[in-house]
């Protein structure tokens, strides 16, 4: 299992959309030669601190999570739901990238918003009927380019089947829970 490791960072944006052809001949080849070369892991870490915040570090970054005065926290980062979708946006915007420069469609620019709505019954077991999560999260993707809506509409429907964090949420994951007390 390989780690992902960033790619040098590219200061013109037609540069590193173009660089994603190299990526994908990249790893299709490495594929084709070792299916092996396909899994990777990613990892993160959290120490709470303050009331109900944490540091995250995933890979090299750090990244705080808060929760709003509400929910006992002093509103200094997102919480966990709102990186949820930060995830979701952020998925789609790469999802988008990618599959336009493997497809040869055109996009000049991509804008992104999402929203979701929870009910907090659920997570602070007011009602057992009621899911700790979303309900309901709705993406709004808007492509700007010389591509027909059909095209785009062909492109979106490649993307919503390959985006991971998409996946995620429309498919059960497996997350098993090891307690370790110290």
């Amino acid at each position: 299992m390989s780690t992902i490791n960033a790619a040098p960072t590219t200061p013109n944006p037609d540069a590193a959309i173009s660089h994603l052809g190299g990526i994908i001949r990249a790893t299709t080849d490495a594929v084709r030669k070792d299916r092996a070369n396909a899994r990777v892991r990613f990892t993160a870490n959290a120490t709470a601190h303050d009331a109900v915040a944490s540091t995250v570090r995933a890979g090299k970054h750090f990244v705080e999570v808060d929760e709003p005065p509400a929910l006992g926290g002093g509103s200094t980062a997102p919480n966990p739901v709102e990186y949820y979708l930060a995830a979701v946006l952020s998925c789609q915007v790469v999802t988008y990238r990618f599959w336009a420069d493997k497809l040869g469609v055109e996009i000049e620019d991509i804008t992104a918003t999402a929203e979701g709505d929870l009910d907090v019954q659920g997570f602070f077991g007011l009602d057992e009927a009621v899911r700790p999560g979303f309900g309901e999260v709705r993406v709004t993707v808007t492509l700007t380019g010389p591509e027909s809506a059909e095209r785009y509409a062909e492109l979106q429907e490649v993307v919503d089947a390959h985006c991971p964090v998409l996946d995620l949420t429309r498919n059960p994951t497996p997350v098993r829970t090891v307690l370790q007390v110290a």
